[in-house]
């Protein structure tokens, strides 16, 4: 079923029950949406755009923060057959003019926020793009825009204008995180964004009194494809702007959540605030949030000790996905499951999973090699760049660049990326094992492990620490606490700061390279001229 139905479905089955709430803590603000109005919405924006010549097969860009209209101008633009092309909200003026020059839009839905960005690229970009669309206030709106409501306010018709769509056709092109270099423009259908709503109830059982908290950017594959779960089953979605600990708790607590997809850093912080008494849990209501699932990042297992610690009668799952399989799912833990810590799980719901060595021969037992996955939420292809197509598809396989293994259970763990990989002295380190050794010290609140060249060895594992408020830690210690390791595992250089992280919660280590391993590398260099 497309997903457009599914919406049209939920407005007959739950006319006037509750969709879709936005909360906004620092206004005090609560907006909402029946499904009757999520829909109606929708194909106010299908039909503007129909009517002012978007057809099938056309693209629509939309960049925009999570609001609560951000899903019906989504499903509106779907319905009109064309392409959907999600942009990350923190992509600078570069990013977007690359994007929407793959992307060839002929209409842009933007907010507020993008206005200074947009216009430095603007004359490229104004080349295909028609229609300037403007979700702000209209005294906001820039000459060469056109008010949202204005736009649709021509508009005729409820229904969605009548353009015949298959489960096969092309539906939208979402551009990867670029966190191990340029975004690449991912391809997926219609029959790609259906998966996704049944591998996800699938894994977690949704129903319809089940009530989800959406928290991480809409524009990713994860936190949407997450949600469709739940929308099979016209369940209520709590759309939170802002991650303090204090409002997801409150949020959960005042919206009665059932469930909750909360990324690394987030969930670190809640325990931080619950550890100082920033939060009192018994101060709120949260017996009814019966599942927490993490994912975006491997998933320290400190982490989820801690957290059943405080939350002992909760499930934990954790799911393993990329943008180029239609987002979460394709490798899945499973809330029976959710006594082991450690592993992401094994194949998803109508997934296949291998392990492979660089030759493609299967690997078992404890091997490491690359994962590779095969089911219907892989993409169609990467746009317009058939030699990134013909390196991540092959055979049906998609080739995910992650590096896992299985343990004797046949569980998978992921050991890391393979561009991330430190080869020191001719031995393969992987940093998230690093990682997760050193998040099991109650001071250190995150931590990206990168190598840094080195004259002798190629490369030394070095590892860039942020403390916990409050928390005071010298060298020395961390010296003595990474003794436990192997030597060639142990840190040769520490440093303290901050670890930048996408709006994904992925650790942005090219970020980190540039700052801390570029100057050294640029040295050796020099010294082999």
């Amino acid at each position: 079923m497309i997903i457009t139905e599914i919406l049209a479905r939920n407005s007959w089955m739950y006319k006037d029950e509750t969709a879709l709430v936005e909360l906004l803590p620092a206004q005090n603000l609560r907006k909402k949406y029946t499904w009757h109005q999520f829909y109606f919405a929708s194909n106010q924006l299908a039909n503007a755009l129909d009517q002012n010549g978007i057809k099938k097969g056309d693209k629509v860009i939309q960049l925009m923060t999570n609001c609560l209209e951000w899903l019906p101008i989504y499903f509106g633009i779907i319905s009109t057959g064309a392409w959907v092309v999600p942009l990350n909200f923190r992509f600078e003026a570069d990013k977007i003019l690359l994007c929407s020059k793959v992307a060839e839009a002929k209409a842009f839905v933007f907010g507020e926020e993008f206005i200074g960005r947009i216009e430095k690229v603007k004359d490229e970009i104004q080349k295909t793009v028609k229609f300037w669309i403007f979700t702000g206030l209209d005294d906001k709106c820039p000459d060469w825009a056109i008010p949202y409501d204005e736009f649709i306010g021509s508009a005729a018709g409820e229904a969605p204008p009548e353009v015949p769509l298959d489960i096969e056709d092309d539906a939208g092109l979402y551009f990867t995180s670029g966190t191990t270099g340029s975004p690449k423009a991912v391809l997926l259908t219609h029959r790609n964004l259906e998966h996704a709503c049944y591998v996800e109830n699938a894994h977690h059982g949704q129903t319809h009194e089940d009530i989800f908290l959406c928290i991480p950017p809409l524009y990713h594959t994860g936190a949407k494809m997450h949600w469709m779960g739940s929308f099979l089953v016209g369940g209520k979605c709590i759309l939170l702007t802002g991650v303090k600990p204090k409002w997801i708790i409150e949020a959960v607590s005042k919206e009665r959540v059932t469930i909750v997809w909360l990324l690394v850093p987030w969930a670190h912080d809640i325990l931080i605030a619950i550890e100082n008494n920033d939060i009192d849990l018994l101060e709120y209501e949260l017996a009814q949030w019966r599942l927490m699932h993490a994912g975006a990042q491997p998933v320290p297992p400190s982490l989820i000790k801690n957290w059943h610690v405080y939350f002992p009668n909760q499930d934990y799952d954790t799911n393993y996905g990329l943008t180029e399989s239609t987002g979460p799912g394709c490798v899945h833990l499973g809330v029976e499951n959710s006594n082991r810590v450690g592993p992401i799980g094994k194949p998803g719901f109508d997934w296949e999973c291998k392990i492979v060595d660089k030759q493609g021969n299967l690997l078992f037992g404890n091997e490491s090699g690359e994962l590779i996955i095969k089911g219907p939420g892989v993409m169609k292809e990467y746009y317009k760049n058939p030699e990134a197509t013909g390196k991540a598809l092959k055979d049906g396989w998609l080739h995910t660049g992650d590096i896992a293994r299985y343990d004797i259970d046949g569980f998978i763990w992921l050991v890391d990326r393979k561009k991330d990989m430190i080869i020191y002295g001719g031995e393969n380190i992987f940093p998230v094992e690093i990682e997760n050794f050193f998040l099991g010290n109650k001071k250190i609140k995150d931590i990206a492990v990168i190598g840094v060249p080195d004259e002798r060895l190629g490369e030394i594992p070095a590892g860039i620490i942020s403390v916990k408020p409050g928390a005071i830690m010298s060298e020395k210690e961390i010296l003595e606490f990474q003794e436990e390791l192997p030597r060639y595992k142990q840190l040769k250089k520490i440093f303290f700061g901050d670890v930048p992280r996408n709006p994904t919660g992925k650790i942005e280590k090219p970020k980190l390279r540039r700052i801390y391993a570029e100057d050294k590398r640029k040295d050796i260099q020099k010294l082999l001229r």
